[in-house]
């Protein structure tokens, strides 16, 4: 290894804060530092090759190494490299807002710019509570989310996320935030205390406790409802049929605005440019970010409905809420290059084409004793790992502490695949390639996860 790589190795060691690391596991080792990727792989400081199963962060849809991405953003950066959307607007941005509401479902045509998924929660907060003031019903700010989900690390962001263990040491958190339960059909026995729903059953359940909600707090102070179109935190927890339509009809019922968190979902990651369209719902709000330049830039964005747009056209109503880089005019080229590739390339249709695939080859490890259930959309699963498969019994935590950060995440690291062994809800793995993958990637992927699993049991 060269001296220049010691070096970086060196400056990570000493003076990088890692996002979400437990940096007391690099005291002895060395941090793994990717140096650059290629389609829908990564490479580290010594040259060995990962297969990318998380598109970086569920992020990188076009695959790595895009020249055309980084030419858009070299362009741009010689053109107009900076100017803020305050009272001001520049070309990219505007062209971008209008490409966005041309592929958004309904009237969802205002485009506001952030720089990433958790701003752009926050600004749908902020913006369902000053819409519901300013049409003169000022009492309504709650929001209702669901249990395990997660929404961002802001402060707002925060409060609607579910899981407490990211909670507890940033409270108090902004105040208003109720919880429902989740999608988890698999799951239902224990949720519902019913046994054997079928998975409409418990999609109409789920929904209904929405509405409890609501009422239980009162309709008139709820402002709205964030759910994610397949909820990541937990392992991927697809809607159950019939779902979506009956929270649409509860949002309408109750004047509560329905928010689609799709920071994860959007862009592809289903095989739909929006997540509504995978599941046949129109919701008020849209969040995304992530795949919108396909992580060559920062970018996030919230789009409202045409009508929440609507008071703030008269008089002096302003919302008083930006960011320095929203709509920064490099990532606005950048994403409207990606979505060049998008249409380009047809890597929705061949999402769509290749999902089956992806799906069996995960399933076929449904035989490995230490797999419970395989659930998913487009190119986006999780793996449920458990101890008894007829029992459905989990790990204890002691037990998933060993069995995820003791071994699982470095072993399938070691063994050539970048992916997500997560606990935040029963242990799982998470899998969601770069959408230029295929079958190719995806036998890598059940192979590398064959080996490891059979091994991880072997160790119980």
């Amino acid at each position: 290894m060269t001296q220049p790589d010691n070096d970086i190795l060196k400056a990570a060691q000493d003076h990088l804060w890692l996002h979400f690391t437990r940096h007391s596991a690099y005291q002895q080792a060395e941090i793994p530092t990717i140096v650059r990727g290629e389609g829908s792989y990564v490479y580290d400081i010594h040259g060995k090759r990962y297969l990318d199963g998380l598109a970086g962060l569920f992020v990188v849809q076009a695959g790595h190494g895009r020249s055309e991405l980084a030419e858009a953003a070299a362009k741009q950066a010689q053109e107009l490299a900076f100017f803020p959307l305050w009272s001001y607007a520049h070309p990219k941005a505007a062209e971008l807002a209008e490409r966005l509401a041309a592929l958004t479902p309904g009237e969802l045509n205002r485009v506001f710019f952030t720089t990433g998924g958790g701003e752009a929660v926050e600004t749908a907060w902020k913006l369902a509570k000053q819409y519901y003031k300013l049409i003169g019903k000022p009492l309504k700010h709650k929001v209702i989310s669901r249990q395990i989900a997660y929404h961002g690390t802001t402060q707002g962001a925060l409060s609607l996320t579910g899981i407490p263990a990211f909670k507890e040491m940033f409270e108090p958190l902004v105040p208003g935030s109720i919880r429902v339960p989740n999608t988890n059909h698999y799951r239902a026995d224990e949720i519902t205390g019913v046994m054997g729903m079928t998975p409409e059953e418990y999609g109409v359940w789920a929904a209904d406790r929405v509405a409890r909600a609501i009422e239980m707090e009162g309709p008139d102070t709820v402002a709205a409802v964030f759910a994610e179109p397949v909820q990541n935190a937990g392992g991927c927890f697809p809607p159950p049929p019939g779902y979506w339509q009956r929270l649409r009809e509860i949002c309408d019922e109750y004047d509560v605005l329905l928010v689609s968190d799709e920071v994860i979902c959007a862009f592809g990651r289903l095989g739909t440019m929006f997540g509504g369209q995978k599941f046949d719902y129109v919701p008020d709000i849209i969040t995304c970010a992530k795949g919108l330049t396909s992580g060559y830039s920062p970018m996030g964005a919230m789009i409202a409905h045409e009508r929440l747009f609507e008071p703030f056209k008269h008089g002096d109503n302003t919302f008083a809420h930006g960011y320095t880089f929203g709509g920064h005019p490099v990532s606005a080229a950048v994403a409207l290059a990606n979505l060049d590739i998008f249409e380009r390339e047809d890597l929705l249709g061949h999402v769509t084409k290749n999902e089956p695939v992806f799906q069996a080859t995960l399933e076929s490890l449904k035989d490995l004793p230490i797999v419970g259930d395989v659930r998913g959309s487009g190119y986006f699963w999780g793996i449920e790992l458990v101890k008894d498969k007829t029992t459905k019994e989990t790990f204890t935590g002691e037990e998933s502490e060993r069995l995820l950060r003791g071994f699982l995440s470095k072993a399938l690291f070691d063994a050539g695949l970048y992916c997500r062994a997560d606990d935040r809800g029963d242990p799982v793995i998470q899998l969601a390639p770069p959408l230029v993958a295929g079958p190719k990637e995806f036998d890598e992927i059940g192979s590398i996860l064959r080996t490891v699993l059979t091994e991880a049991w072997a160790r119980l």
